[in-house]
């Protein structure tokens, strides 16, 4: 009996030591830590399209974990394998395996920052977007130009990038193209409100041509704000007498030359739509991205009786404004010497 009690003695002594190392090191895989990286933080990218293996690829080539084998078998033991969620996820040096895989699994990513501004065409804000977000440069441009898709939200391809309102906003990376373009049309709608819309009205403009009238205010002026609404006052007494803006900047535009510094007469020859020399009112869709303070320079634009403006000879940034063509070609003419003095000929 007693060789029956010293038998049963040992065996629990030996089983409950297996079941000591086998708990030891069952936490020492989940709750041990495992992740190192460098500066305390590093962010882990994950592709929508991503699978398990891609997510080890990453975290090897990357060097963020430690024991990769304890990190796959972790994410098995909780399923993770089978629930891959894309995404920019925060690690932070020292996490656990079952930290790391509980924050993957969930999907709880970091929001991004997402900024754009001194945009002049689509493609530019493809390509400054899909810097950003997951989103490519051609889904972005390519639901830009879809006509389907964008007449549903109210635009057409000429006037699409009135949509988007320069700023900073948050987004998760693995947002895509469709997504961020809805969620700008939700802020396009927040920002264009009952007293925004009221006075676009009152100016005989609808929201869209106030941004397109706004990008060329901008394109006038884009260093000191407090201008802009005496340029907005000058084109809305144009547009207002059934006078031909005449805005140099969307020569530059017609031209698609962007480096032109001096425009010329033969600009004036270019025949297309952006030409306000040679057509009248607005031009078809906006020449830049409007900043907000272009746009609510238009709705709360200065009245007044000038019908010309010119850069002053200073170079400083501001313009010398006119009611007559004579008082303005006194100013052009300084301008035009200023010019020549820097050596400025195209």
């Amino acid at each position: 009996m007693r060789k029956i009690l010293r038998v049963l003695v040992v065996f629990f002594i030996v089983f409950g030591s297996l079941l000591a190392v086998l708990a030891y090191n069952y936490y020492g895989k989940v709750f041990s830590s495992n992740v190192e990286v460098k500066n305390g933080k590093e962010y882990l990218y994950i592709s929508k399209d991503a699978n398990f293996e891609n997510v080890i690829d990453s975290l090897k080539v990357n060097g963020f974990i430690k024991n990769i084998d304890e990190f796959i078998w972790v994410a098995k033991l909780k399923n993770y394998h089978k629930k891959v969620k894309g995404g920019k996820y925060l690690l932070k040096d020292g996490m656990t395996n079952n930290s790391l895989v509980n924050m993957l699994r969930s999907g709880k990513q970091v929001p991004v920052k997402v900024t754009f501004n001194n945009i002049r065409t689509k493609e530019d804000l493809a390509k400054k977007i899909s810097k950003q977000i997951e989103a490519s440069y051609d889904e972005i441009l390519g639901l830009l130009n879809n006509k389907d898709f964008i007449t549903e939200l109210g635009f057409k391809k000429e006037t699409v990038l009135c949509l988007f309102l320069p700023n900073t906003y948050e987004f998760y990376w693995s947002t895509d193209a469709k997504q961020f373009i809805l969620r700008m049309n939700d802020e396009y709608k927040k920002f264009w409100n009952e007293t925004r819309t009221k006075k676009a009205k009152e100016v005989n403009l609808t929201p869209i041509e106030v941004s397109i009238l706004a990008s060329i205010v901008q394109a006038e002026q884009g260093r000191f704000n407090d201008e802009k609404p005496t340029i907005a006052g000058l084109y809305i007494n144009r547009l207002t007498q059934g006078i031909a803006l005449q805005s140099d900047p969307t020569l530059v535009y017609a031209a698609g030359d962007f480096s032109i510094k001096r425009v010329l007469n033969v600009h004036k020859e270019i025949n297309s739509p952006y030409n306000t020399y040679m057509y009248a009112g607005l031009t078809p869709g906006p020449i830049n991205l409007p900043e907000i303070s272009s746009i609510d320079a238009v709705l709360n634009y200065e009245k007044h009786d000038y019908l010309f403006m010119c850069a002053k000879d200073d170079f400083s940034g501001y313009h010398y404004f006119a009611k007559t063509a004579s008082q303005h070609n006194v100013y052009a003419q300084r301008y035009h010497a200023a010019l020549n003095g820097q050596k400025i000929y195209k």
